[in-house]
């Protein structure tokens, strides 16, 4: 069974999808997703395991060897963005059964854990593949399920917001088919080993330009890189909060790995910055959107938009260190990328008690609620400080490495950048922190809310903490899995 790990990754939950529609209950649905998204964290944890001393794994579906067959491959590079996916569908499966009964209609909650499966399918595939085109394909199966989840939000405009992510999201599907149909016209293979092999023979070739620019819009809007990013504030603050919590934490990120295995996997760091003005366009666009990100989250009155604006801004950060086009820059991405999934999933937890126990997230809801609910709060006040980059916290972290890793590089004005975004994460979060601590409550009692939401809350903010707490071994994996990238690089 150690052997077929890579297939299993992604063939249990696409097989839940469709047990969850079998069975229709909510609770046996419920049931299907959970063990699913458990069997994943298991799956995930135990490839990162092998894969922590450099190992390549790779498993020739159906026995097809590549480059004729699909492969499957997991290294340092893609082991971690599968462990955050793993943690925040697990977190989703203890969270999940009180507030998607809440916020669902009863009919449609098997439907809604189907999708949950899907999505959490398609996001593995894409971290998982060794196919570009394979990555489409799990590319569009990540986001129809994503606009099927987001539509069902409780408000009406769920269904506006999630049109919106369909039209643009269709555009970057789009963009990023053209990209490797270019691919395979210029090499006549899609199997990634086999392009790193050919593309090098082709620099030069303005298709193969081309290819790499459509691949990248169509990343980046997925990514909601700035200034692609018009379709997540009102896909996270309408989605339920159980899809927002998986959404936020997870979705941009993997899109990110997408990018930086197809940049640097395929197409390679040379081509990467000399074929076009990369590096210095992603800097840019990383400054610009941590810079907008973080100060349209200050003027925010509701609590997941806020955390929606917030998440532009962190992705800048994710952003600008793939902008270095360096070891450090990489490492520093991915120490981001994974400690902010941890952050952002627990802060929308959070959001989902508030709405549950106040009847809404815009802001005023939050009036006096830290004395009411200590714990639900305790939660916030850590994932605030882990969003600012205060010492002791994961954010911090990330923010240190991708700090030394400017300063290495001589990018003084995107550390200053940076420095002050984090000053306007300051005030976003004292916002919220003066709200919840320093005004008093509203009449009337609260609602009570599933012990689970709790624990998946604390157990991704806890996990945040032990990350900053620990830090040498995520440091020591983010740094290998950046020289397997760079590594790769022809």
């Amino acid at each position: 069974m150690i052997d077929h790990l890579p297939a299993l990754q992604v063939v249990v939950p696409l097989l839940a999808a469709p047990l969850c529609v079998v069975l229709r209950r909510p609770r046996a649905a419920w049931a299907v997703y959970a063990a699913a998204a458990t069997a994943t964290l298991v799956i995930a944890a135990l490839l990162v395991a092998q894969t922590a001393d450099g190992t390549v794994l790779r498993y020739a579906l159906g026995g097809w060897p590549a480059p004729f067959g699909i492969e499957y491959v997991v290294d340092a590079a893609n082991a971690l963005p599968l462990l955050l996916v793993g943690l925040l569908a697990f977190a989703v499966a203890i969270y999940a059964p009180q507030v998607v009964a809440a916020e669902t209609e009863a009919p449609r909650i098997y439907l809604y854990y189907t999708c949950l499966c899907l999505y959490l399918a398609g996001l593995l595939g894409i971290g998982i593949t060794g196919d570009a085109f394979n990555v489409f394909v799990f590319l569009e199966i990540s986001s129809l399920s994503a606009y099927a989840l987001i539509a069902m939000g409780r408000r009406r405009r769920a269904l506006l917001a999630a049109f919106r992510y369909l039209v643009m999201g269709t555009a970057g599907g789009t963009f990023v088919l053209i990209g490797i149909g270019l691919l395979y016209a210029l090499t006549g293979t899609l199997n990634m080993a086999d392009l790193a092999e050919r593309v090098p023979a082709l620099y030069g070739n303005r298709a193969l330009t081309a290819a790499l620019g459509f691949i990248g819009v169509g990343l980046a809007i997925k990514a909601a890189v700035f200034p692609l990013h018009a379709w997540q504030p009102d896909a996270y603050a309408e989605a339920s909060s159980a899809a927002s919590l998986l959404l936020a934490g997870a979705g941009a990120k993997i899109a990110i790995y997408a990018f930086l295995r197809y940049a640097f996997g395929i197409f390679g760091s040379g081509f990467v910055n000399g074929a076009l003005p990369l590096s210095e366009l992603l800097l840019l666009l990383g400054v610009i959107g941590m810079l907008i990100g973080s100060a349209v989250a200050c003027f925010q009155q509701d609590f997941k938009r806020l955390l929606a604006w917030s998440s532009i801004g962190q992705v800048g950060y994710i952003v600008a260190g793939i902008g270095l086009a360096d070891a450090r820059g990489l490492s520093a991405a991915y120490l981001h990328l994974f400690n902010h999934g941890l952050i952002k999933g627990g802060l929308f937890a959070v959001a989902g008690i508030v709405l549950l126990r106040a009847g809404g997230t815009h802001l005023d809801d939050f009036a006096g609620l830290a004395r009411r609910m200590p714990v639900t709060f305790a939660v916030l006040l850590i994932g605030g400080l882990g969003l600012i980059g205060m010492p002791l916290t994961a954010g911090f972290v990330g923010k240190w490495a991708l700090a030394q890793a400017l300063i290495g590089g001589g990018q003084w004005g995107v550390l200053a950048a940076m420095l002050f975004s984090s000053l306007l994460a300051v005030v976003y979060v004292g916002r919220v922190i003066e709200i919840a601590w320093f005004r008093d409550p509203p009449p009337g009692a609260v609602a009570a809310a599933a012990p689970g939401m709790y624990v998946a809350a604390a157990l991704l903010v806890l996990l945040s903490l032990w990350v900053a707490l620990d830090s040498r071994a995520l440091g020591d994996y983010a740094a290998t899995a950046a020289r397997a990238l760079l590594g790769a690089s022809p």
